[in-house]
């Protein structure tokens, strides 16, 4: 995974308290990641994070006909209605791509062209919120760690390191105070085979790698993606064959799904914390080896946010609390 580097502390006093609040799973949705912003500024922390999948999942055509006209999956549209449409799929967490009715034609024959685009509109997305994190936090000394997820392709990194206030958090333990912190997006296998998957061996290999760097894994954070298995924060439906929820009874068998590579680790460094997310329906707190583990859960598809406010102090988390808006 490459070298360890440390990162000079950003915004670092001799506070007792270091205040955080934490996100995940924004998925693309522009008034999701505005909301984060704004609750930073609101609960005057230290340093925000989001700690993965922050790219989108669905790309939408928007078929320019002429005169003005547009066609979005079958419904007709005008100049104006484009535009709050172009807004609603922003807020969504998806793409669009505005082709003529020959583009259109080729995005549905030639998947290499839905994947340019898919890439180009990402890369786009991303851009523009390391511009908006720019405006609205430059100069404060409040630094947004963002790491990669399950879902995020590894060359969104390189969109990140466009912007000062933005700072990448894989591969480096990022001091936060007196605490540090580890990063590490991948998961455990999925039904979906997303692009950052690895086997359970694996995760605890690299993950062990980096909790060797720190200095005392006792005031560590370990911001994994994938949260531990068995615990309040990885219940997910259970799948069948064809990867549809299993019904019994009525209601929708569900299942622990976490990493049981990230349980592993926790139990045996027992950390102060760890934060994780991918779960979107599994938002909740619980106990590992004593440890605090958290996942803010996503409802990002309907513009909801989702995040912790967590309060370090001492060598424990004086407090944490969900936050929805």
């Amino acid at each position: 995974m490459g070298l360890f580097k440390k990162k000079n502390p950003d915004g670092v006093d001799s506070k007792t308290q270091y205040k955080i609040l934490y996100t995940s799973d924004v998925h693309g949705s522009e008034v999701t990641f505005k909301k984060f912003l704004n609750a930073g500024k609101m609960f005057k922390v230290d340093a925000l994070i989001i700690g993965g999948d922050v790219a989108g999942k669905a790309l939408i055509p928007i078929v320019e006909l002429g005169n003005g006209k547009y066609d979005v999956q079958g419904t007709e549209v005008g100049r104006e209605g484009l535009e709050t449409l172009k807004q609603k799929i922003k807020n969504e967490g998806n793409y669009y791509v505005i082709v003529d009715k020959k583009g259109y034609d080729e995005l549905n024959n030639d998947k290499r062209k839905v994947d340019e685009a898919f890439k180009t509109a990402m890369i786009e997305r991303l851009r523009e919120w390391v511009k908006i994190a720019e405006e609205r936090y430059k100069g404060t000394n409040i630094p947004i760690y963002v790491n990669l997820g399950n879902d995020d392709p590894l060359y969104l990194f390189d969109i990140l390191d466009e912007g000062t206030v933005t700072k990448k958090t894989e591969g480096f333990i990022i001091p936060l105070g007196k605490y540090e912190m580890i990063s590490f997006g991948y998961v455990n296998p999925t039904p979906w085979n997303t692009p950052r998957e690895m086997s359970e061996e694996e995760l605890y290999s690299n993950m062990v790698k980096m909790i060797e760097k720190v200095s005392n894994p006792n005031l560590a954070i370990f911001n994994f993606h994938a949260p531990p298995y068995g615990t309040n924060l990885d219940n997910a439906p259970l799948l069948d064959k064809t990867l549809k929820p299993v019904v019994r009874g009525g209601e929708i068998v569900m299942t622990h799904v976490g990493s049981k590579a990230v349980r592993k680790t926790i139990e045996e460094f027992k950390p102060l914390m760890g934060i994780h997310g991918h779960i979107h329906e599994s938002r909740g707190f619980d106990r590992v080896a004593g440890t605090l583990v958290l996942n803010p859960g996503s409802e990002y598809s309907s513009g909801i946010f989702h995040g912790v406010y967590i309060v370090l102090e001492g060598e424990k988390v004086k407090t944490h609390q969900f936050i929805t808006g």
